[in-house]
Parts: structure tokens; C-alpha cells; sequence
């Protein structure tokens, strides 16, 4: 179905993984203006040639040029009416370990930047008068997540209320605001953060979803539907909202 034959959109984070997988599912349903961004060229003009897409370089440490990349990507497609947030950094640290550059470092990269990237993007809209959805990618670790992850915990947490906050605040100019919190994901950024960090071998997959109640973990191009849902007129007015996305249930123990 071509439900987003009229969704011009911008998926921050859009070359590869989830970002990715977002990108193709919204191409799938009919969107024909489509920017992507990442901070690899190469791998970003490869994503945007097979989607038949425009990419955009930036690095998310730096808020000014996200901010910039808002406008360019608006300019390149004709005005923008979609938003996800895809990239984030996982660098490991934990309350006893973190120093204040990784803290920074990550709150630049998952936070300010997609808080700003998303103001631009309202600005924008409530100019034109012209309804809008965006969607922003979190993590069932804004319920605490691991020890080894505080940072990035805190990080999560605060772009849930951002997501929360904004769309409080935009439900009036017909901006809907939501997000995503996922479990543990089979991406590529994830394979090489478990071999970055935890040095894994290469049948960690194979092991990890052997321990996953439904076998596998969480697959992009699943998630990828719901944030197409999301940023689509056919969720109504969904706003606010933020969705567990997991076989895990946050607050169950075991019995």
C-alpha cells in the first residue's frame, strides 16, 4: 500500500541497521522523498542509491550541523513532514567508571542533537501550517538499563521525555511525537559493539538468541513497521506514546 506516497521524511542515522530498515519500509509504502544521514559517505551513497534516496553526511557530536542538516534536507525534498531519529552512540560506562567527556560525548550525540534536530523540524512545519509525525528510536534501557550502559541509560531516558514533552507541547499545530523503545537488536552496529566491548566471537548471534524466549532478537525490519505506523496518517492521533518493543517485560521478575 502507498501510504506514504505524500511523506517527505528525514531518517537521521538512515544508512544502515534500524535507521536503515525505516528508510526501506516508508520507501516500500510509497515515499519517493527521502533523505538519509549517517557520518560513513561511502556507506550512506550506497544506502541512498538502493532506496533511490538523498544522502546527507553528519555527525551527531556536532549540533550546529544537525541543525543545518534539518534545513538542507528540507531544501533538498521541498519542506519535510517526517522524522525519525535513529543514531545513537553505546559507548560502555557505568556509575563508577564514566567520566565526564564519555557523559557529555553521549548526551551530545543522543540527546541535544536529536532534541534540536527535532525543533528545527517543528519550526518548519508550524511555518508551513502543514500536520507532521516524527518518531524517535529509544531503548527498553530507559527503565535502567545494564550496569555497563549508565550513560547511555540516561541518555535514552531523556530523549523519552523530550518525546514525551514535545509532543505535549506540539498536539496544538497538529505535530504528532513519538517513540520506540527496543530491546536487544540484531544490527550491525550491535555485532560490532559486541566484539568491540565484550569481545564476542563470531557466533555470538547464534548464542544470544539461543537465551531469548522467542529464540531470536529483535529484528529491524520489524520495528521498522511500527515507526512507519507511527509517522503515517494511519495512526490517527497517536502522540506521546512510547512503545515497549520486546520480549522481555520491564518490571516482570521471576517468579
Amino acid at each position: 500500500m502507498m501510504i506514504h506516497a505524500d511523506t517527505s521524511a528525514l531518517v537521521i542515522g538512515g544508512t544502515q541497521g534500524l535507521g536503515l530498515a525505516i528508510a526501506e519500509r516508508l520507501r516500500a509504502e510509497g515515499c519517493t522523498r527521502l533523505v538519509i544521514t549517517g557520518r560513513d559517505r561511502a556507506k550512506g551513497e550506497t544506502a541512498a542509491a538502493g532506496l533511490g534516496a538523498h544522502f546527507l553526511p553528519v555527525d551527531l557530536a556536532d549540533t550546529q550541523a544537525t541543525i543545518r542538516l534539518v534545513d538542507e534536507a528540507a531544501e533538498r525534498l521541498g519542506g519535510l513532514n517526517a522524522l525519525a531519529t535513529s543514531a545513537a552512540a553505546t559507548d560502555r560506562g557505568s556509575i563508577l567508571d564514566t567520566d565526564p567527556a564519555l557523559w557529555d560525548r553521549l548526551m551530545a550525540i543522543n540527546v541535544r542533537s536529536p532534541f534540536f534536530a527535532l525543533q528545527r523540524f517543528v519550526q518548519r512545519a508550524i511555518a508551513t501550517g502543514h500536520p507532521a509525525a516524527a518518531v524517535n528510536i529509544l531503548s527498553m534501557v530507559v527503565h535502567c538499563g545494564q550496569t555497563f550502559l549508565a550513560p547511555y541509560s540516561a541518555s535514552k531516558a531523556a530523549l523519552a521525555n523530550v518525546t514525551r514533552n514535545a509532543a505535549s507541547t506540539l498536539r496544538h499545530h497538529r505535530i504528532r511525537v513519538n517513540g520506540i523503545n527496543c530491546g536487544w537488536m540484531d544490527t550491525p552496529g550491535e555485532d560490532a559493539v559486541q566484539r568491540r566491548f565484550h569481545g564476542a566471537g563470531d557466533d555470538w548471534l547464534e548464542k544470544a538468541e539461543a537465551r531469548q524466549p522467542f529464540g531470536t532478537l529483535v529484528k529491524p525490519a520489524h520495528v521498522a513497521g511500527l515507526a512507519a505506523y507511527m509517522l503515517g496518517s494511519g495512526s490517527g492521533v497517536m502522540t506521546g506514546s512510547i512503545v515497549d518493543f520486546d520480549q522481555n517485560v520491564a518490571g516482570a521478575y521471576p517468579e
